[in-house]
């Protein structure tokens, strides 16, 4: 293979290959090394290269092969973590100006099991400050650009990261989803990516916000394969006894064990809108036919009845994750307001104002909701939906749709908000803690990758991975590239 055939190659033919000497840690991260230097400059998908100690990290992953030594899932692995997790010795910016000179002294937990597992980190990946916007854009420079179309956006708040993996600057990627952050721009770049169950992969206790009762964020995959991102969430997953409260207590499975299973006679059911969300028509078609595809696979496919008032649940979403945004980052509204974007500050003055009874009541509707939840996956395996509302729009545009929702045949337009408004079927999962991954699924007229949101029953990823590698299979997309590539 060429050096451009290797930078698309999975994780998993390459770990193989570097398993049976036939191919160099030091030559892969090299190749890698120099698409970053080459294409990095196009979208701004990394913040921080770490050259030299990627250098070190392979050569010590060649000595080891060459040793016979044991070698974990991922070793010799070029990878990248996205800039909201803390690493050890290496500049952790959090997407902010605040933080741009930040060097961590110890690694979060996911980065730790991710070296250990052989991996050798490139660097770190673009974020929305405090990766708190569906789009990657922050004061620390340019927007990150997806790959397909420069002038687009990325998705967010793992922008960077799904923009490093399209664009072939590294096989696999760690990103985090709390409201869509793994799935909006898996979906917008034309790639994979899954959120586990909550509680599925740990974060190290963080004193009194590890406590708090709500919390939406998982890290989670963002590979080109469904076969890696199976690898890479076990490696991340389980407990550890420094892990915040609400880890799940029991061991992960293996992901991989039923990926070729395939979904002969599994429930799915299928909505393109969930009952009341505006969906862009070309969006609904692509999506629809996509679901299909498990019937043609022989699954029970049926339209859901999952019916649910998205502008109800956003409110319900921001009244308990906006007093976090208070909690975590009041402090600088104070001292370093100036060094914020208008969309953290006004998270961070949102929650302020939220009262003890808006919370109250938002953690009742949430319960409410869960149980809801619950109920209809005891009827099905799955739920399909459309990832996003839209294809990627222009950057610093927010988007606008025909609607395709009953009623509005006549091409009745809907405006979108800029940061999220275009991803509700996202954190609605979030919200219940169920897993979900985007995948690809076609393009647009203008050529944007469009993704199928499949979401499984608590604590059942391997269904989720199951039915995404057999759409994999039915529907291959691994081969097709961005114009940045």
């Amino acid at each position: 293979m060429n050096e451009r055939e290797l930078a698309f190659t999975p994780a998993y033919e390459l770990a193989k290959l570097i398993a049976q000497k036939k191919l160099s840690p030091v030559e892969l991260t090299k190749i890698y090394l120099n698409r970053i230097e080459a294409l990095n400059p196009k979208l701004n998908a990394f913040l921080t290269i770490t050259f030299d100690e990627a250098m070190e990290a392979a050569r010590q992953a060649e000595e080891a092969v060459m040793r016979g030594k044991t070698l974990g899932p991922l070793h010799g692995i070029p990878t990248s973590i996205k800039d909201l997790e803390p690493t050890k010795g290496i500049r952790t910016t959090r997407g902010s100006l605040a933080y741009k000179d930040w060097v961590p002294d110890q690694d979060q937990l996911a980065v730790e099991r991710i070296k250990a597992a052989g991996a050798i980190i490139l660097g770190k990946t673009n974020t929305p400050e405090f990766g708190q916007s569906g789009t990657t854009e922050n004061l620390l420079g340019d927007d990150c650009r997806n790959p397909w179309n420069r002038e687009r956006v990325s998705g967010g708040s793992s922008g960077g990261a799904a923009a490093t993996v399209a664009s072939g600057m590294n096989p696999i990627a760690q990103g985090s989803d709390g409201g869509g952050s793994i799935r909006i721009p898996a979906c917008f770049c034309g790639v994979y990516g899954i959120k586990g169950t909550q509680g599925r992969v740990p974060r190290r206790h963080a004193g009194l916000t590890s406590w708090h009762p709500v919390n939406f964020s998982q890290i989670g995959p963002i590979t080109r394969t469904v076969q890696d991102a199976a690898i890479f969430l076990r490696v991340m997953s389980g407990l550890h006894p420094e892990a915040e409260p609400g880890t799940i207590q029991e061991p992960p499975p293996d992901f991989t064990a039923s990926l070729g299973q395939g979904v002969r006679g599994l429930r799915i059911a299928w909505s393109p809108d969930l009952g009341s969300i505006a969906v862009d028509r070309e969006v609904r078609e692509v999506t629809e036919r996509a679901a299909q595809v498990f019937q043609e696979l022989e699954a029970f496919v049926e339209p859901a009845p999952f019916k649910v008032d998205s502008e109800k649940m956003r409110r319900t979403y921001r009244a308990l994750a906006s007093p976090m945004s208070s909690i975590s980052y009041g402090h600088l509204l104070q001292s370093q307001a100036d060094l914020l974007m208008p969309y953290v500050r006004e998270a961070i003055e949102e929650g302020q104002k939220v009262t003890g009874y808006e919370y109250a009541l938002a953690l009742a509707e949430l319960e409410q909701y869960r149980a809801y939840v619950a109920d209809f996956f005891t009827r099905y395996d799955l739920l399909l939906t459309p990832t996003l509302a839209v294809s990627a729009f222009p950057c610093g545009q927010a988007p606008e749709v025909i609607d395709s929702r009953e009623g509005n045949e006549k091409g009745g337009r809907t405006p979108f908000n800029y940061l999220s408004g275009y991803s509700p079927f996202n954190y609605l999962f979030n919200m219940s803690g169920n897993p979900a991954a985007s995948v690809p699924c076609g393009f647009s007229s203008d050529g944007l990758p469009i993704g199928l949101h499949i979401v499984g029953r608590k604590g059942d990823e391997a269904t989720v991975l199951r039915a995404s590698a057999a759409f994999e299979e039915a529907r291959p997309w691994a081969d097709k590239l961005p114009a940045v590539s």
